[in-house]
């Protein structure tokens, strides 16, 4: 099945009750999230997300932004299904395509669905186990043992997070004995070993200090080339930094998405200007 390919300004556009979205790219670009028209609910009365539409692009980074509580993370959590794992929990209305499949039909194995949108966390969380054995633990679950192609992936891997040259003479120590910044790393790499297409990040820096936090996001910059990435982040000039788009997200509702600069520089809703400027949130 083809990606859908589109304009940024087509695939932006919105009617005068949704989010406000341009930008003045001319060249096309492949969609490979689709978000239509989402309401999503963890009781199945109020709605904490409410008629989201936009989409997202292949190997860029887009950035959600807004106050604590505005729906951010629960939307990042719907593109690979973690939010099933909450009792009562659902998309209520509209749709979630990606790679235009509706990830939410009911013949879509969800399981598989997380091998292609991977996901790190706000907290890092290696496995209590090593260096070597947290990387090659989902590879073996795919079927992969041989020690040489293992090998060769968990240095690709490690390579791939900017880890390798701190970690490559002690694969066998205890990954909880590494720095917050490096087991934050070690779960990208662990991410990307498997190869997904997307990876979602919530906020993967809020814990780490500000040369961790460099770290990781010049780590982002260059996994993008091969990889969509999507960070929830409630630093503002960590978004400008590492993100090409920006929704901003508030009350469960998307108020405006755009072209990173554009949004920071110039909003389209005052909404937006006065979130980006401090005076709330």
């Amino acid at each position: 099945m083809e990606n859908a390919t589109q304009t940024p300004s087509a695939a932006t556009s919105t009617s005068p009750q949704k989010a406000q979205s341009s930008t003045s790219a001319a060249t096309s670009v492949e969609t490979i999230v689709d978000i239509k028209d989402v309401n999503f609910s963890y009781d199945g009365k109020k709605d904490t997300l409410k008629d989201i539409s936009f989409p997202m692009y292949r190997n860029e980074v887009t950035a959600f932004i807004g106050p604590s509580g505005c729906g951010k993370s629960t939307l990042l959590r719907c593109l690979n299904r973690m939010n099933d794992l909450i009792p009562g929990a659902s998309v209520t209305k509209g749709q979630i395509n990606i790679m235009d499949q509706d990830i939410y039909a009911p013949e879509v194995d969800v399981i598989e669905l997380r091998k292609q949108v991977g996901m790190v966390f706000q907290k890092s969380n290696p496995f209590p186990r090593s260096i070597y054995d947290n990387i090659a633990y989902g590879l073996r679950v795919a079927g992969i043992t041989a020690p040489d192609e293992l090998d060769q992936i968990v240095q690709e891997s490690l390579e791939g997070a900017a880890l390798w040259e701190e970690v490559k003479d002690r694969l066998q120590d205890n990954a909880t004995g590494l720095s917050g910044g490096q087991q934050q790393r070690l779960c990208i790499a662990r991410t990307i070993a498997v190869k997904p297409k997307i990876i979602l990040m919530d906020e993967p820096c809020s814990a780490l200090d500000p040369i961790a936090t460099a770290k990781v996001e010049d780590l982002i910059n260059q996994l993008k080339s091969d990889f969509t990435i999507v960070i929830v982040t409630h630093n503002m000039q960590q978004a400008t930094r590492v993100s090409d788009r920006t929704a901003f997200f508030y009350l469960g509702e998307l108020i405006e998405y755009d072209n990173t600069t554009k949004l920071f520089t110039s909003p389209s809703k005052t909404q937006t200007e006065d979130y980006i400027s401090g005076r709330f949130g």
